[in-house]
This record gives C-alpha cells, structure tokens and sequence, in this order.
C-alpha cells in the first residue's frame, strides 16, 4: 500500500502526532444509542517512519477509550508529568506517551492489521508542546462523536 497515495484519500486525519495519524470515518452501529454498541468507531489508523508503515482499519476505537485518553492528556499537560495512554478492547491499536522531567514525551505506537500473526510497535521522542493540538484534536473528535449511553453496572 502506497502510504502517501492513501493518507491524500483519507483526508486530513483526525489525530496526527509526529508518525501516527487516525482518522474516525462513523460509528460502527450509528443507529444504537447504548453504550457498548453505539460508542464503536470505524476508524483507519497509520503509523510509519523510516520505510516502515503499517495501517490498520476496522471497528477498533470505542468513544469511552478516547475519552479517558483525553481527561489523562489534558492532567499531563496541566502537571507536565504522567502517562496518558489510549487503550482500545480491540488489539490493533494502543498509543502511549510518558512524560520525562523535562518536558519529553516518549510516545510508543502498538498497531497491527492481523494480531495473531504480527505485531509492530513505533517510538517517538515528542516534548510538550505536542500536547495542545492532539488535545485539541480529541475534544473535536468527542464534539462530533460524544459517548453514548451509560456503561452496566
């Protein structure tokens, strides 16, 4: 897959940080209005540096996940300490970033198109100021895409 033809047919991304890019095309069932199901997205997700890309796609993001990614961004960028970490149910993608002493954010990319039979995983070295934009990001993406329902209990 030519990664430059496809990222200029997806558009701009929703999320684009340093190597990673995510891009949130609907909701899975958008007709649900529950919590486990109407919170799925169907995203594309990409990230690549030096020749590497790997690209992933499907219903692997559920809004909840983006959510607490968010509230851990935007601690992190108040405190400039922590981790905030976007963990899906789904194995095919997770972001983390790290923040050191000064201000650096390691960020590391897990992303797969096939977890059973492989698995790719990206580093970053970001700082601080980073953080704005991608939060920025999040909370328009939430704006269009806000949590459905309330979770079991």
């Amino acid at each position: 897959m030519d990664s430059e033809r496809s990222k200029d047919s997806l558009g701009d991304p929703d999320i684009n940080l340093n190597g990673f890019q995510l891009w949130v095309h609907a909701r899975q069932f958008p007709n649900e209005q529950d919590y486990w199901d109407g919170n799925w997205l169907n995203a594309t997700a990409h990230c690549g540096t030096h020749d590497a890309n790997v690209w992933t796609s499907g219903s692997i993001i559920h809004v909840p996940d983006l959510v607490r990614w968010l509230s851990a961004l935007e601690i992190m960028n108040q405190t400039l300490s922590g981790e905030a970490d976007l963990v899906s149910l789904e194995p095919e993608l997770s972001v983390a970033l790290k923040m050191g002493s000064l201000g650096q954010i390691q960020m590391t990319v897990g992303i797969t198109p096939d977890q059973m039979s492989q698995q790719h995983s990206f580093k970053f070295e970001l700082d601080q100021s980073y953080l704005e934009n991608l939060i920025a990001g999040l909370r328009s993406l939430l704006a269009k895409y806000p949590v459905r329902g309330k979770p079991d209990v």
